[in-house]
């Protein structure tokens, strides 16, 4: 017998097919096919979905589920509560094409607050027979919604990003392990913090897997740097365990690249959200800012530094911005009427550590004014005179670009107090950076720094006590540091 309660489909242990009930979302009622319980790890990856399944921009009340077909296909997700396995929500049966190469992100919505979710990806191949005849069992992954806003819960994260560059790409019969050693912390999610791939450089084979030693400038030239990437095992059993947060930065089109100025900016973003679990708002289909609360101790901010930025080459000053004027309201506005007690911006270039560009890309390409008079200082500085202004307090900035870790703490308007912090973490899977100093316009101090490693970000937001710790690829702390919150 089937009935529908609180707006799920509620089935009968042990029945095969499933009807719709009131407030399950589907448009041809299919049924599902036999299917045993949820293991407790992900299924290997089987031919209908060869870069696995992932789930992000995950909140209290939905989440965006992605997969990706190997050739037209019927898909339809199923998910339920943990804890409540026979409570059944589905999408409705959709077919994958060509034109997005055949990838899907579908919409998980009436979820639970603070409530563990299994889901299962259906996959049906175009044959004539019916969705309930010829569907199967292809994937799985879990994650778990968000606290609401007024409730206190403890909250864990990674963050990292620069993955397969210069040459260090998915290593034959090794792919990318450090997804296992971050797996083991146990995250809430993951931040990935931009160069997801890299277009512009190869990635020879050997030392590194076939198939990703190209060049990117057609679109499917960037789909192809993207299923390079996804078919790592390492990443597909992470991804199909820890909700994702992904934003750009630049390798996901070109070095260094100035959104309206590059013309293949389009084409890499088009990939980009092809191929993660990003939830664009509908009357603005191509943005990539967004916020999310994590229960009373948390807001993300995730920047867009990219998409509108002016050209690196341009001198500093008044006019030259890295996140135009609608973006950088946005965030000023959030920051300020953000009830949570940490606030946590995540920007994919750092604030006060210069970065030059090169003879294709002049111009410095981070927050810092360059020695050149580059830079995008101005603009940096207008945000952080807002945030002293409007007293938000319990601010701390995420980086990355840059290729090592290092931790900021910065008291710009010389009280002797700090006003915010920054943490920088990087690469994933690069060539390791040389630390450099930030520079001294908003007086920071540098509370740690190393390059040389592979390395990943771990964060504890416990009430008023916030917890970083820097790991490297083998899960090894090489530091750590705790903040205490302070009133307005």
């Amino acid at each position: 017998m089937i009935t529908s309660v609180s707006g799920r489909c509620r089935v009968a242990i042990g029945l095969i097919l499933l009807s719709v009930g009131q407030g399950c979302v589907s448009d041809s009622r299919p049924g599902l096919p036999p299917s045993g319980p949820f293991s407790e790890q992900p299924m290997p990856t089987e031919a209908p979905l060869p870069q696995g399944v992932a789930v992000g921009d995950v909140t209290d009340r939905s989440a965006v589920i992605w997969v990706r077909t190997d050739g037209p296909a019927r898909v339809q997700v199923v998910w339920s509560p943990d804890r409540q396995p026979e409570i059944l929500s589905q999408s409705a049966v959709a077919t994958t094409v060509g034109e997005r190469d055949f990838t899907l992100a579908v919409p998980a919505g009436g979820l639970a607050p603070t409530t563990a979710y299994r889901y299962r990806v259906l996959v049906a191949r175009i044959d004539g027979r019916s969705f309930q005849e010829s569907a199967r069992e292809a994937g799985q992954g879990r994650f778990r919604t968000a606290a609401a806003p007024d409730v206190a819960e403890p909250v864990t994260f990674l963050w990292s990003g620069d993955l397969g560059g210069q040459q260090r790409c998915r290593r034959e019969r090794f792919g990318y392990p450090i997804f296992d050693a971050m797996l083991g912390r146990n995250p809430s999610f993951f931040i990935f913090l931009g160069d997801t791939i890299y277009g512009d450089d190869r990635c020879p084979a050997p030392p590194n897997e076939p198939g990703g030693d190209f060049l990117a400038a057609t679109l499917d030239d960037y789909r192809g740097k993207h299923r390079y990437q996804r078919g790592d095992w390492f990443l597909q059993r992470f991804l199909a365990s820890v909700p994702v947060y992904v934003i750009w930065d630049d390798h996901e089109v070109r070095n260094n690249f100035s959104g309206p100025s590059e013309p293949l900016m389009p084409t890499g973003r088009q990939a980009l959200l092809e191929y993660w679990p990003i939830g664009t708002p509908p009357e603005d289909p191509t943005r990539l800012y967004r916020k999310v609360r994590h229960g009373a101790d948390l807001e993300l901010f995730i920047l867009d530094t990219r998409q509108y930025r002016s050209k690196n080459s341009e001198p500093d000053g008044p006019g030259k911005t890295m996140l135009g004027a609608a973006q950088r309201e946005w965030l000023i506005k959030g920051l300020s009427e953000s009830t949570a007690t940490w606030k946590i911006i995540a920007t994919s270039v750092p604030l006060s550590n210069p970065k030059g560009g090169s003879k294709q890309a002049p111009g410095n390409d981070s927050w810092a004014r360059g020695a050149d008079g580059t830079g995008f200082q101005t603009e940096l500085q207008a945000i952080v005179q807002a945030i002293l202004d409007r007293r938000v307090t319990n601010l701390v900035w995420l980086a990355g670009d840059v290729h090592f870790a290092q931790a900021n703490v910065y008291d710009p308007n010389g009280d002797g107090k700090p006003d915010f912090h920054e943490f920088i973490c990087g690469p994933l899977s690069a060539a390791p950076g040389k630390p450099t100093q930030p520079n001294r316009d908003l007086s920071p101090s540098t509370l740690f720094t190393e390059g040389d490693f592979q390395n990943f970000c771990h964060v504890t937001v416990n009430g008023s006590t916030l917890l970083l710790e820097v790991f490297d690829q083998t899960g090894r702390s090489h530091f750590s540091h705790r903040l205490q919150a302070v009133g307005p």
